[in-house]
């Protein structure tokens, strides 16, 4: 390993680089990172990469789908939550059933069950991938949403099903009923856990006198904990550090400082930044280990299975969405939607088409044991294993480079935003203001009249430019300041629960701004 490392160093310095590129001239990072890592593995006397699965599993998935969940709005989560369940599950599951049926009639040696085995290792998109590319184009909330809602189940959806055909593949028998009380055991006690171990941090923050490296770095343990704790339980560990990350999210304003929260986000956006890099280019890099083991069928062949297994995966996603739709569509006559308006052709397109694989499908390749508990090596396992690679390679280059493309040509309209969303948050800046003031002038009438600084704060407020900025500032204005933070706080949680057409980003924007007042009164 220490041998190694001055290699290490060097592939972080080219991350970083590769990450300027693709800020630079728009382009996903996954895809420059994936390309990068192909193209260093056939350089002559690089150390060759051998990953190992429970590196990517326990060290990397637990922090990212945390992070993720953090990021997420519950809210919107909940508006979508038909669409989303439907992608997470529905359209995961078939995408694996299409997967297993194509790869059972075309790939010589496959079964339906080892079929299911690939199907549930490509079906789950990676969300790194979509996030990347949407960071340069402009789409509707309602996609983002329902994207980012996907992106934190159709991981546990598809392990699931990947889980259900290692047995098959190993005991050569499915029994149905044995499957459906494990099925429901790793959903129920998947989230259940996640929810406890949640609800005991969330308490440990609040309640033990931590400052705020100690909220840090109980942020950074919790979904290392959650995650393992459920797997020991043989739940799904990824349902519990998603569902124990939305309640810590959500609650976030209940037990954490100011301080931590905004020290916390610096702290997250940096070890993600650097997970997700290691990770791609891990992927390139590891290609010729992967191409080493294929001996049972030529290259030419296996690239052509690859290829064959993306075209699948591609059209099954884009055939869901549009099935997904037309559910729906006929469903709001019975049951309350979301929206009742038509899509019409083009979002349908836009969600299908964002089918990037990445992280979760290496890992998943890579954790099938070399050898059945017979002793008998694993069927296709180097294979099943090179599909894969090409499956992440051709949806992150094909569909993560066309992407903005199709977004930018379809011409989406924002049909779900009644106003522009920069508007929206002017909107509610304004009612903040005004709600700030009406607060001074009903619980602090002496103080207004006499502070002559408080009076020059409700002035600027007024002119709807809300904050402090005055060194002279005073103990006593000081304490009121601190309690309106905490009342405009208060009165945008009421705010973002009463208004549901409102954008979350718009109040997490607000509360942001609010958390950096605070510390300001820290050094005045």
């Amino acid at each position: 390993m220490l041998d190694n490392f001055p290699f290490y160093l060097g592939i972080l310095i080219v991350i970083l680089l590769l990450i300027m590129i693709a800020n630079k001239i728009k382009v996903a990072y996954p895809i420059l990172l994936v390309l990068a890592g192909l193209a260093i593995s056939f350089i002559p006397g690089v150390p060759v990469i051998n990953i190992e699965p429970e590196l990517i599993f326990f060290i990397f998935l637990p922090p990212l789908l945390y992070e993720a969940a953090w990021t997420v709005s519950w809210k919107e989560m909940w508006r979508w939550r038909r669409i989303i369940t439907s992608f997470a599950f529905v359209v995961v599951f078939l995408s694996a059933l299409s997967v297993a049926l194509v790869a059972n009639y075309f790939i010589p040696g496959f079964s339906l069950a080892l079929g299911f085995v690939l199907g549930g290792i490509v079906s789950p998109p990676d969300a790194v991938s979509a996030g990347a590319i949407l960071k340069f184009v402009k789409v509707p909330k309602a996609i983002s949403s329902i994207l980012e809602g996907e992106s934190l189940l159709n991981d546990a959806s598809s392990l699931i099903i990947f889980r259900f055909a290692m047995i098959a593949v190993a005991t050569e028998q499915f029994i149905f009923v044995k499957a459906a009380t494990s099925f429901s055991w790793m959903i129920i006690g998947g989230v259940s856990i996640g929810l406890l171990i949640g609800w005991l941090f969330m308490k440990a923050h609040k309640y033990l006198p931590t400052d705020t490296n100690a909220d840090i770095v109980l942020t950074l343990l919790t979904p290392y904990i959650i995650y393992l704790a459920a797997e020991e339980v043989h739940c799904s560990g990824v349902l519990a550090v998603v569902s124990g990350g939305l309640l810590l999210s959500n609650n976030r304003h209940r037990f954490l400082t100011s301080k931590s929260r905004l020290r916390g986000v610096n702290v997250w956006e940096s070890l993600c930044f650097i997970l997700n890099g290691f990770v791609f280019m891990l992927i390139g890099l590891d290609l010729p280990q992967i191409t080493k083991g294929l001996e049972e069928v030529s290259l030419p062949s296996a690239i052509g299975f690859g290829v064959l297994i993306t075209l699948v995966l591609m059209v099954s996603r884009i055939l869901s969405s549009y099935g997904a739709v037309l559910v729906t569509m006929i469903a709001r006559n019975f049951i309350t939607v979301a929206d009742t308006r038509n899509p019409g052709i083009k979002t349908p397109f836009i969600l299908g088409w964002t089918g990037m694989r990445g992280v979760v499908s290496l890992a998943a390749a890579l954790s099938i044991p070399v050898y059945l508990n017979n002793g008998n090596g694993f069927p296709q396992r180097n294979l099943i294993l090179f599909i894969t690679f090409i499956v992440i390679l051709l949806t992150l280059v094909i569909q993560g480079l066309t992407l903005p493309y199709f977004i930018k040509k379809i011409n989406l309209t924002d049909i779900y935003d009644p106003i522009p969303r920069e508007e929206a948050y002017n909107a509610v800046r304004k009612e903040l203001a005004e709600h700030a003031i009406k607060y001074l002038k009903t619980h602090y009438s002496g103080e207004v009249e006499n502070n002559t600084p408080l009076q020059h704060l409700i002035q600027k407020w007024e002119l709807h430019s809300n904050g402090i900025d005055d060194e002279s500032i005073g103990e006593e204005l000081k304490v009121i300041y601190l309690d309106l933070l905490n009342e405009q706080r208060q009165w945008l949680i009421d705010k973002n629960k009463e208004d549901q057409t409102l954008d979350e980003s718009i109040v997490r924007r607000q509360m942001y701004y609010l958390d950096i007042e605070e510390e300001k009164l820290r050094f005045l």
